[in-house]
């Protein structure tokens, strides 16, 4: 019984991480249906499986399923991007604000493990490890701000935002950049000084959702072979 759960959530990742993948590359457009029976043909299952990763994948922000049409991939216009991220930045910083005069020297030195982790892993343009590593540094910080309100609803905002923050995290050089923030953010929370760490923290999100924005303007007259070439997410 253990081993058919074990297979089943291994082809259920799998089943996930095949329509993240064609979405994240372009291979699934904006608008674009999903189809549940070639799905079901490729993995060789029924197509409950196959609805079921559909329905998390909607809460992740991929796919839009629509009653008697199925799965579509999401479309995000840039008021749903710069909406996002203005909002991530106001609960973040207020989170990193709080945290402040709570994390012990322990915790901040996890951060800095963590980061450094996430320093090899954008020297290896590992996106999708760094992607992970990623989330458990602004855990670490969220819970510390003690608020279990506030840590619910930013989970629940970025889960269902998850694809923006990838794409942005893809961009060329952004890992890098995104590990060189976390350093000054960790120097705020070792000097104990709130308004610094919160001002840090709603930076490097509105930064994260301006160069998303700028790229997708730009990319946005651009033949779907330079588009790609341009966003280089070498997933």
């Amino acid at each position: 019984m253990k081993r058919n759960i074990e297979k089943h959530l291994t082809l259920r990742e799998r089943i996930l991480e095949t329509i993240r993948d064609a979405i994240v590359k372009g291979a699934l457009k904006p608008g674009e249906k999903v189809a549940e029976p070639e799905l079901a043909e490729r993995f060789g299952i029924s197509r409950t499986p196959i609805r079921e990763a559909f329905r998390q994948l909607e809460s992740e922000g991929y796919l839009t399923v629509i009653p008697r049409k199925g799965a579509v991939v999401t479309s995000f216009s840039q008021k749903d991007v710069e909406e996002f991220y203005a909002i991530k930045s106001i609960l973040e910083g207020y989170a990193a604000r709080k945290a402040c005069q709570n994390l012990s020297a322990k915790e901040i030195d996890k951060l800095e493990a963590i980061n450094a982790k996430l320093f090899q892993l954008a020297e290896d343009s590992d996106v999708k490890q760094f992607f992970k590593v990623h989330n458990d540094f602004h855990d670490l910080f969220i819970k510390a701000a003690s608020n279990d309100k506030l840590c619910d609803m930013i989970a629940s905002l970025v889960s269902k935002f998850q694809r923006l923050r990838l794409a942005s995290l893809s961009l060329p050089g952004r890992m890098k950049v995104s590990a060189q923030e976390h350093e000054k953010i960790i120097e705020a929370f070792r000097r104990k000084n709130p308004a610094m760490a919160e001002k840090l923290v709603r930076k490097t999100a509105e930064y994260g959702g301006r160069v998303l924005t700028q790229t997708s303007d730009m990319s946005a007259s651009l033949k779907p072979s330079e588009r790609n070439a341009m966003m280089h997410m070498d997933l």
